[in-house]
């Protein structure tokens, strides 16, 4: 009898301090890695699927977010506790853009940063 299946393994990467798209509090993000594994006999083998996801600590709510986005997330993390908390250009993933000079860098959540007001733009998280 061959026993198999799965296991799922959450890792947590990293403490952020973004804006909610969501509830539009600044507070801390925390930045989750989800692996999933194939077991053999309650031994893990192989991972089958990584998933990373954010999660706000004042509403509860999370985003799964791209592996690219999530390795500039870790990235900003080193430079928030190199720098102190506070944010750095365009890495906020649910944050209105146009604000202290970001730069909107191909961030799929955020609405620009060339100088647009917050209202403007497309994106789908902000009421």
């Amino acid at each position: 009898m061959i026993i198999f299946g799965t296991k799922g393994y959450i890792y947590q990467l990293a403490i952020l301090t973004l804006v909610c798209g969501q509830c539009g509090n600044p507070s801390a993000h925390t930045l989750r890695k989800r692996v999933s594994k194939f077991t053999l006999f309650f031994v893990p083998l192989f991972p089958y699927s990584t998933k990373h996801y954010t999660q706000c600590t004042f509403c509860g709510v999370e985003h799964q977010v791209p592996n690219e986005q999530a390795e500039q997330l870790l990235a900003q993390s080193a430079t928030q506790a190199q720098q102190g908390v506070g944010q750095q250009h365009g890495a906020n993933p649910f944050g209105q853009g146009g604000q202290g000079g970001q730069q909107g860098g191909g961030n799929p959540f955020s609405q620009g940063g060339q100088g647009q007001q917050p209202g403007q733009g497309g994106n789908p998280y902000q009421r």
